[in-house]
């Protein structure tokens, strides 16, 4: 029996999708390889649950990642968070855990943060038409 495992990110309106299977430590996203995914700093900070977990965990697995919606980084921000959690789950390991979470707590709890609505009487959330009198 093969063991598979799911699991999502979220950052802002991006929603990556992991899928983790035994393997030989493939890192793909979007059906492309980790090497040549992006520009360099999003790679970097895709890379960084990786490098807290050591490459002991990651030579037997291979991570298949889809991400759709937001900008460049809120993409990279989210498949960071699903490949941070598909460790975690996968090693049942509560020191990883806890390592992620001294790191950085949005690589296993996501961030709330969403833009602000528009408002009436102006052109963004909170800036309004100037006034000349008063």
């Amino acid at each position: 029996m093969i063991k598979v495992l799911l699991t999502s990110g979220k950052r802002k309106t991006a929603i990556a999708r992991a899928t983790v299977k035994e393997g030989s430590g493939r890192i793909r996203i979007n059906s492309v390889p980790l090497e040549v995914y992006g520009n360099e700093i999003t790679r970097y900070k895709i890379i960084e649950p990786i490098i807290l977990a050591g490459d002991k965990v990651l030579s037997k697995i291979d991570i298949d990642v889809k991400v759709r919606g937001g900008g460049f980084m809120s993409q990279a921000d989210a498949v960071r968070t699903a490949i941070a959690k598909a460790l975690v789950e996968w090693k049942k390991d509560e020191a990883l855990r806890k390592i992620f979470l001294d790191y950085d707590r949005t690589l296993l709890a996501g961030d709330s943060r969403r833009t602000e609505p528009k408002k009436f009487g102006g052109r963004s959330a909170r800036a309004k038409k100037q006034k000349s009198y008063r």
